[in-house]
C-alpha cells in the first residue's frame, strides 16, 4: 500500500474572477471545491493512474468530513485522524490577472493526535511506501518529518519527501528514496540561483551525497531533472502545452513517477511518466487522469527531449 500524509488538508475553493479589483464587489466567472494539500493530490492522482493509497493526517469538523467525502469520491482510501479542536481549513485559490491565495488555519492538532499518527505507521511493513510532502502547522513541532522518518526506518519502508529547506535537509541522513525540491527550492537551500537543468545536477548530486536515493528536480517550463542512485541523470524539456494551473503540479508529478516505478522498476519510465503526469495537471483546472497522461506522452519525442547521462 502506498500511504501519504497531509498534516494540514484543506478544501479548496478555486474560483475565477475576471479583472479582480480590491475594495469593490467581484463576481466570479467560475468555481470550484477540491479536497487540497500535497499529500492529497498524490492520493488523488494515484488513484487516477489506477493505484490504491490510503490518505493519512488530521482532519476537524465538518470541513474535515466533506474532504474525507470528496476524497473517497476520487478512489482513494482514507484513515485520517479526527482532532476534537477547530476545524480543517478552507483555501480560497483565485485566478484573475494574477492567482492570489488566502489560506486558513486549520485545527489544534494535540499530542494525543500525533501520538494515534505514531501507531498507525506502527502498522506499516517493507512492502508500504509512505509519502511526506508538504508544510507544517504551527500546531505541530518542527521535527515532525524527523519523528516519522525515524521510527518507520527499521521497517525499511520506500519514504518520499517533498518538502522545503531544513524540513528536507533535516531528513536526508535517514536515506529517503525519493525528495522532489523544484529548482527554486534547491537554489535556496544552497543560496544560489538555478534557472537551466544542467546547473541544478551538481545540487542535486549535492543532496544526494547528504543522503538522499534518488533527487527529483521539477523545473515548470524548463522541464525536469532525476539524479538517480543507479549513477543516471535523466532529464528532458517539458512537454508543450498551455499552462492552465500550476496547483498540484509537483504532487502529479511525485505520483506519476511512483505510479511509473512500481509498474516498471525502471527510472526512465517512471521519470517520463512522472514528467507528463505533473504536465497534464499544469493544462487543465483539475488533477491528471490516466488519459491526460497518455495524451501528454504522445506529445513527448524522445529524440527531442530525453537526454540519459551515466556519472
Amino acid at each position: 500500500m502506498i500511504y501519504t500524509i497531509t498534516f494540514n488538508p484543506s478544501l479548496d475553493y478555486v474560483i475565477q474572477v475576471d479583472h479582480f479589483k480590491p475594495g469593490i464587489i467581484n463576481k466570479t466567472k467560475f468555481e470550484e471545491i477540491l479536497p487540497g494539500g500535497k499529500g492529497i493530490n498524490v492520493s488523488i492522482v494515484l488513484s487516477n493512474l489506477g493505484h490504491e493509497s490510503t490518505a493519512l493526517g488530521f482532519m476537524a469538523g465538518f470541513t474535515g468530513k466533506v474532504i474525507e467525502h470528496k476524497l473517497e469520491s476520487y478512489g482513494a482510501k482514507t484513515d485520517f485522524i479526527h482532532v476534537k479542536k477547530g476545524l480543517s481549513r478552507i483555501n480560497v485559490k483565485m485566478k484573475s490577472d494574477e492567482e492570489t491565495e488566502i489560506n486558513g488555519m486549520g485545527p489544534d492538532i494535540q499530542p494525543e493526535d500525533i501520538q494515534e499518527l505514531f501507531n498507525q505507521l506502527d502498522t506499516l511493513t517493507e512492502k508500504d511506501v509512505l509519502v511526506i510532502s508538504g508544510s507544517i502547522p504551527s500546531t505541530l513541532p518542527d521535527t515532525m518529518y524527523e519523528q516519522i522518518i525515524e521510527r518507520v526506518q527499521e521497517k525499511k519502508i520506500k519514504v518520499v519527501v517533498d518538502a522545503t529547506n531544513n524540513l528536507l535537509l533535516k531528513v536526508l541522513k535517514y536515506k529517503p528514496f525519493l525528495i522532489k525540491p523544484n529548482n527554486h527550492e534547491l537554489g535556496e537551500i544552497f543560496n544560489v540561483e538555478l534557472n537551466t537543468r544542467d546547473e541544478v545536477i551538481p545540487y542535486a548530486k549535492k543532496l544526494q551525497e547528504m543522503g538522499a536515493q534518488n533527487v527529483l528536480i521539477s523545473m515548470a517550463g524548463q522541464g525536469a531533472v532525476l539524479v538517480s542512485d543507479n549513477n543516471e541523470v535523466i532529464q528532458s524539456n517539458a512537454p508543450k502545452g498551455t499552462v492552465v494551473n500550476s496547483v498540484g503540479a509537483g504532487d502529479s508529478m511525485v505520483a506519476g513517477f511512483l505510479a511509473g516505478y512500481l509498474e516498471t522498476g525502471n527510472y526512465k519510465k517512471a521519470f517520463i511518466n512522472g514528467l507528463c503526469c505533473g504536465s497534464a495537471s499544469a493544462f487543465q483546472v483539475g488533477l491528471a487522469t490516466k488519459e491526460d497522461v497518455e495524451n501528454v506522452k504522445k506529445t513527448l519525442s524522445e529524440n527531442d527531449y530525453i537526454k540519459i547521462v551515466r556519472v
